[in-house]
This record gives C-alpha cells, structure tokens and sequence, in this order.
C-alpha cells in the first residue's frame, strides 16, 4: 500500500484528544485516503468535516478558522490545527482493513485497544459509538453481549461505568443517501456532551 501511496502515512492511527476527557467518540477504521494518509481519524475523507465540524459547533473542538460540516475533507489536515475539548476519539480498528472494510476478525484483534482505552480514561462519564462496529466493540471490551444491548441511532445505554450512546457512523455513504443527517447527528452528541457535563452551547 505505501508504494502505491508513498506520501501516506500507512500506520497504525493513534487516538486523538486528551485521556483525561469525560467523553470518547468511537469509529470504525482508518479510511483508504482518511486516517489511512494523514495518520489522525477522521481526517482526509468525507466523515470528518460532518465529525469535527459537529465537535466544533458544541465546543467540543477549535481551530482558527474553525471547521465546519461543509468543509471540504482536504481542507482538514493532521497539522491544521485541530483541538479537542474534553472529548477523544479513537477507532474500533487501528489499521486500514482490506478493500477498506474491516473483517469480524480484524475488530476483535483490536478489541485489546478499545478495552484499554476505555481503561485509561479516569474521567469518562459518555461513549458515542459511530455505527453497529464500535456499537459492538465497545460491548465486547466491556465482555458484553450486543443482543443485551442493541444497537439503535439515538440510542441510550447506562452501563457500569458510563453512558453509552450510539449514533449511525458519518460515512459519506451514510450522508449521501440521507441516513444520517447533519440534524440528526448534532442532536446525539449534544445529548451525550450534556450528560458528560462538558455541553458549550
């Protein structure tokens, strides 16, 4: 892959934003030409400016200027800026899956990541899980069946230790055949910044 892309980063995406944050949003995996590039999630493909765009509306994020939901993916870069306030996101899966789609086998091979994640946050009180994958990862790193917690857009789920909330995942896919509107998106994680005690607006 970094032959075919050599100006990619190709590595595994490290989290992004502080482990002291009361809220951590959970994706899915590095996108192809997204995290896969530039190293951070979300940043470089379609999910990100509707994500950070979002985060910055709530005061969740900053950058001068700030991000909006229209921006262009290009226009969001790992050296842009880009700040996380009180919140932290990583991904369900570290590395770029094959044919940009992670397997069963791949998520639970990372499932040690997402337990130990949600181990070193002191703070958290909310996870926002983007999708069915992390919905289900987040259960697993918790040893939890997903049957005993279904996966819902909007919903919430008061587990040991903190609220989990589920939202569909901010794919380009999802936006573009009106699943996930910006709406819809925004009211889910206006909820789970009220309940994590850090809602800005």
């Amino acid at each position: 892959m970094h032959e075919r892309y050599p100006t990619y980063a190709c590595l595994p995406v490290p989290s992004f934003g502080s482990l002291s944050a009361p809220l951590l949003v959970v994706g899915l995996a590095p996108g192809l030409h997204g995290a896969n590039a530039s190293n951070r999630p979300f940043t470089g493909d379609g999910a990100g400016p509707l994500l950070y765009g979002t985060l910055t509306a709530l005061g969740l994020a900053r950058r001068d200027p700030p991000v909006t939901v229209t921006d262009h993916p290009s226009g969001i870069t790992a050296g842009d800026g880009l700040e996380l306030l009180d919140c932290r996101i990583c991904n369900s899966v570290k590395c770029l899956p094959p044919g940009n789609k992670p397997l069963p086998a791949e998520v639970r091979a990372c499932n040690g990541f997402v337990r130990a994640e949600l181990a070193a946050m002191p703070r958290l009180k909310v996870v926002v899980a983007l999708g069915t994958v992390a919905h289900g990862a987040v259960l697993t790193a918790l040893g939890l069946k997903q049957a005993a917690v279904p996966f819902a857009h909007g919903a919430r789920h008061a587990l040991d230790g903190f609220t989990l909330f589920d939202s569909y995942h901010c794919s380009r896919y999802n936006q573009n055949t009106g699943r996930l509107t910006p709406a819809m998106f925004q009211a889910v994680f206006a909820q789970a910044a009220r309940e994590a005690g850090v809602a800005h607006s």
